[in-house]
């Protein structure tokens, strides 16, 4: 009987001792992961730092003063008239604020799919 609860016991620490490996592995694999992930992402943020000090460069208005004065003839390019730009509540409505056409009971709408889709009918 002795040998028989050694042999369980001796089992039960193996599997133990498998189960607890792999979940070692298994979390430095995610961990291995989540630095991969945390690399890409401030490569990311670097490379938009470096784009942002590449246009901050590029807009700055002595350097396109310089570039009208060579290439202006060349382009023909005229001022922004005030009136050409427009304030957000100029815009026209979104597609998803339109109100929606009230439809008379007797009337079929202009779709053919939500007909379908409201009558339960199959197309033919």
């Amino acid at each position: 009987m002795l040998k028989t609860l050694d042999l369980i016991m001796i089992g039960s620490m193996v599997a133990a001792a498998t189960v607890t490996y792999s979940i070692k592995h298994h979390a430095d694999e995610k961990l291995q992961e989540v630095r991969r992930i945390e690399a890409e992402i401030k490569l990311e943020k670097d490379t938009i730092d470096l784009l942002k000090a590449d246009w901050a460069l590029l807009t700055q208005p002595n350097r396109l003063e310089r570039l009208l004065a060579v290439y202006g003839p060349e382009l023909q390019l005229q001022p922004t008239a005030p009136e050409q730009l427009v304030r957000p509540v100029e815009l026209p409505m979104l597609k998803s604020e339109l109100p929606k056409p009230e439809v008379a009971e007797g009337e079929k709408s202009k779709d053919p799919v939500s007909d379908l889709i409201t009558t339960g009918s199959v197309k033919p």
